[in-house]
């Protein structure tokens, strides 16, 4: 689905006025000027950047852009097989992501709404609303990042690395469209949990139609391990006095053409490329943990899929796994710079279990933060190994470095 800029600006348009015309309506007796709206609105730069409230808060308009420059050598793609380390060796300087972002809440603060334009793909990537009125029990409908990968589910800004590990590309569900319920149920002891369950048509961003009669169906579990919820987030930037862990398990399970999926919406895995409607039947869990604790943070993510090819009768295994940790070093040693973080993440990739073929990721990055996640820079190398029973072992080096600003 894509969207020319003179859409995003009409978009951006309707969004300002939707707003306004809204609290003119309903908040606004008959015998006001048509210019008494603007009188009870505020305007500030705030953390979601350019913010339009109005004075009794049922309105709200965020507008926010990003950008991310990177540089890459010898080239910016993950490898996976030997040929893609073979014919990588392009370096390249790009605008590797732009976005729009517009969010806020309308008639009541517990009414949000939220769209993401992709600028440079012309994609629009995110639009849902959210009813988010008790803790226990809320609502999404739309299209967005499924919450079944910690890794995924984190914005690319707020990565500690410069982009995601290698499992991101065979297990992520991205972007589907459907409806959601999603709470967070507490009691004065340990009991603490998060839950998501929704229902997606499961053909991917921009679907607009399904291929057959099934749904994609989705679920996550979070043990909010000493009583908070520390959120889809890496850095530990507010560096934590008491430990905030979580445990997470997800599941989905979809049946469509597609093995893969994307911001680009659905797509295929090597060895998949046939795809016929209803061809293949999708099961996949994760388990996931995470932590933070004065400028330490971790995050663990263990994968498990299953392809049923019911058109070739024909199942494929796959596994996966990373481990990644970071730490503001300025909390024990003096001498280390405030604004410097330091992250490392191994992971490693099985395509078939049924084959002697891994490929393991090392990476080792550093982040300077002139504004949190907002405007920081990022640096890392990643050495990558690739290993088949036939062909052997083969390794390749990377290095990357990007800036990434949101205004």
């Amino acid at each position: 689905m894509k969207y020319g800029t003179p859409y995003v600006l009409r978009l951006l348009l309707l969004s300002f006025v939707f707003c306004l015309s809204s609290n003119s309506i309903f908040s606004q007796s008959a015998e006001e000027s048509s210019n008494a709206v603007f009188q009870d609105w505020r305007f500030k730069y705030g953390e979601k950047g350019f913010e339009f409230r109005s004075g009794d808060n049922n309105y709200l308009l965020q507008v926010q852009s990003r950008l991310q420059f990177r540089f890459a050598t010898p080239s910016d793609n993950d490898p996976y097989t030997f040929n893609d380390l073979n014919d990588n060796s392009n370096n390249v300087f790009k605008v590797n992501r732009s976005r729009l972002k517009v969010g806020g809440h309308a008639y009541k603060p517990w009414l949000k709404y939220y769209w993401e334009y992709d600028l440079g793909q012309s994609n629009l990537l995110d639009y849902r609303i959210m009813i988010e009125r008790w803790d226990w029990l809320n609502i999404k409908v739309g299209q967005w990042k499924l919450e079944f990968s910690r890794e995924r589910r984190i914005s690319s800004g707020a990565q500690q690395t410069v982009d995601r590990s290698i499992l991101n590309r065979a297990f992520t569900v991205d972007r589907q469209q459907g409806i959601e319920l999603y709470g967070r149920l507490r009691t004065k002891g340990s009991l603490d949990f998060n839950y998501w369950v929704g229902v997606f048509t499961g053909n991917g961003r921009g679907a607009r139609e399904n291929d057959d009669k099934s749904l994609m169906y989705f679920g996550r579990l979070q043990w909010n391990m000493f009583g908070e919820n520390i959120g889809f987030k890496s850095s530990d930037l507010s560096i934590h006095q008491k430990p905030a862990a979580i445990i997470a398990l997800a599941g989905v399970t979809n049946r469509s053409p597609y093995t893969r999926f994307s911001s680009s919406g659905g797509g295929f895995l090597e060895e998949f490329e046939e795809q016929n409607p209803g061809q293949y039947r999708i099961h996949q869990a994760n388990l996931e943990t995470a932590l933070v604790y004065k400028g330490f943070s971790w995050q663990s993510e263990f994968h498990w899929k299953n392809i049923d090819d019911r058109v070739n009768s024909q199942q494929t295994k796959l596994n996966g796994f990373y481990f990644q940790a970071g730490y503001l070093a300025h909390q024990s040693l003096h001498w280390w710079p405030q604004p410097l973080e330091i992250a490392a993440r191994y992971a490693k990739f099985t395509p078939n279990t049924l084959q002697d073929y891994y490929l393991d990721e090392l990476t080792l990055a550093f982040n300077w933060f002139f504004k949190g996640h907002r405007n920081k820079l990022t640096m890392e190398i990643s050495e990558f190994d690739l290993e088949t029973a036939d062909v052997g072992i083969k390794d390749e080096f990377r290095f990357r470095i990007q800036w990434d600003i949101s205004i």
